[in-house]
């Protein structure tokens, strides 16, 4: 009997020549094979996976296939078929498409689903005899039942060695643990966000991207945390959308409070609008305001950059610390 004790997600990568923590297989080969179709394939909670289709079996989007697993093979269904990415392909070369489901297979996905309830409440209770400072998102049985995976979050690094043993004797299977954070708890729970769709996480996102304050600051949103935020706690990650965007209007643009011409006459930039790429502009001479585009006025860029933060000078101490 074995089982794991693994807490990221993700596998560990190998530790080849070319460098440590990138395998060496991924660090020789990036490129996109020719005349083969990647597949991804959706298991429960949203969580997705890349494999090769070698073998050719006549999958198409929406159909349920077995596919090579964590020693053994699991079932999920395809959500998109075609060429793929270059980092797609370095987990899709690792595993790949067995055959398509049968009827028997469907109904034994359908068992774990209702298996995993009883799981849950088991997991739980352990978890509350042994004093964790955990919380259980979900439970995914493999297929196959050579596995069990336990989603939780936790503030800090949890010790659940002795839960995993408790949880090994129980079920006679390969046990693994593995804390997530608040964004992944959020893809796999699904829900609906302000905009009234469902989640992007739990939908067409294939990885989380870093979204930072700046990114709402350059859109001239308001600084709203309740309207930014997701459900998740954290920054929406729409907000990288349209960013680049945003990012190429503004470089055609002055930037609020500069001086610049307009028809002979020195205004003042008091309003910006990127979506119309209009700039509001006040003439102190005859005190009018005039929205006009940025093509009729005239301004020297260099005084748009922010001057350069003058840092105090350090104080020594006079006694010296043993």
């Amino acid at each position: 009997m074995r089982y794991g004790t693994r807490k990221n997600s993700r596998p560990e990568p190998s530790r080849g020549r070319r460098g440590r923590g990138r395998p060496a297989d991924d660090a020789r080969d990036d490129s996109i094979p020719t005349g083969e179709e990647l597949v991804l394939v959706r298991f429960k909670g949203h969580r997705k996976a890349y494999y090769h289709n070698r073998q050719g079996v006549p999958v198409r989007v929406g159909d349920y296939c077995l596919v090579e697993a964590d020693r053994g093979r699991d079932l999920g269904r395809v959500c998109y078929i075609g060429p793929g990415k270059p980092r797609w392909w370095r987990e899709a070369r690792r595993q790949g498409v067995i055959g398509l489901a049968e009827p028997n297979d469907l109904a034994r996905l359908h068992d774990n689903r209702g298996d995993e309830w009883e799981f849950y409440d088991i997991c739980r209770e352990k978890v509350q005899d042994r004093g964790l400072k955990m919380e259980l998102v979900t439970v995914e049985r493999q297929w196959d039942h050579n596995k069990i995976t336990f989603f939780f979050t936790a503030d800090k690094r949890v010790d659940f060695r002795e839960l995993v043993r408790d949880l090994a004797s129980i079920f006679r299977t390969r046990i693994e643990l593995r804390q997530i954070g608040v964004r992944d708890e959020a893809r796999l729970k699904g829900g609906v966000g302000i905009c009234g769709r469902e989640f992007c996480c739990s939908t067409f996102l294939h990885d989380f991207i870093p979204v930072t304050l700046k990114m709402a600051k350059d859109q001239q949103l308001p600084l709203n945390p309740n309207k930014l935020s997701g459900l998740c706690g954290r920054l929406r990650c729409c907000l990288t959308y349209e960013h680049p965007s945003y990012v190429a209007v503004i470089s055609r643009l002055p930037r609020v409070g500069a001086t610049v011409q307009l028809d002979g006459k020195e205004g003042k930039v008091r309003k910006l609008d990127l979506v119309r790429e209009i700039v509001t502009v006040h003439l102190p001479e005859t005190d009018q305001v005039v929205n006009v585009p940025p093509d009729q006025l005239q301004w020297d860029r260099n005084q748009d950059l922010p001057s350069p933060r003058r840092r105090p000078p350090r104080r020594r101490s006079s006694q010296r610390q043993n």
